[in-house]
């Protein structure tokens, strides 16, 4: 079970804090896109989410945009935010988030990804070694997919909680 757990679990990127980064000797964030950052498939950056950026671009924080989706879908969401991304990085295998590190040049230990799925994101951060910060999805999810998906997540994120993890509000 511990592989799709999350280190910590927050009700939304903008309560990741520059300082609770520099207390875990975190330099850099590899970040999901949908329901992450924005609304599945939306182009929109939410205010909210364009100053907790410029927050972590201000604190010196590292950042990078690794998605599952396609270049034509990643490519003009990280143009609009000013980040170097990868696509189609098949998580929860490693490749996406090995071609991320790299390009950050930062050691494993320092670097945490931010997503909003058990069966991609914190199965993928666990696989690989790294940090698994999940958010509360930004919106409801629309693909039946991935409906069914969070229902299976459910008992995961119980046990988050039974073992003394908290939502971070």
């Amino acid at each position: 079970m511990p592989l799709f757990l999350p280190t910590d679990f927050f009700a939304s990127v903008s309560r990741i804090t520059p300082e609770y980064l520099k207390q875990r000797g975190i330099r850099a964030l590899i970040l999901d896109v949908d329901n992450t950052l924005t609304e599945h498939g939306s182009q929109d950056l939410p205010e909210e989410v364009e100053l907790w950026l410029c927050q972590m671009k201000a604190a010196g924080i590292s950042l990078i945009v690794a998605s599952n989706n396609f270049k034509k879908r990643v490519a003009p969401f990280a143009a609009r935010i000013g980040l170097p991304f990868a696509s189609f990085s098949l998580k929860p295998l490693p490749r996406g988030l090995a071609k991320a590190r790299r390009a950050l040049g930062l050691p494993k230990e320092q670097i945490a990804l931010v997503g909003d799925q058990i069966f991609t994101d914190a199965l993928g951060a666990n696989l690989y070694g790294i940090t698994m910060l999940l958010v509360v999805p930004r919106a409801e999810d629309t693909k039946w997919n991935i409906r069914f998906k969070r229902k299976l997540e459910v008992p995961f994120i119980r046990h988050y909680y039974k073992k003394g993890g908290k939502l971070h509000e």
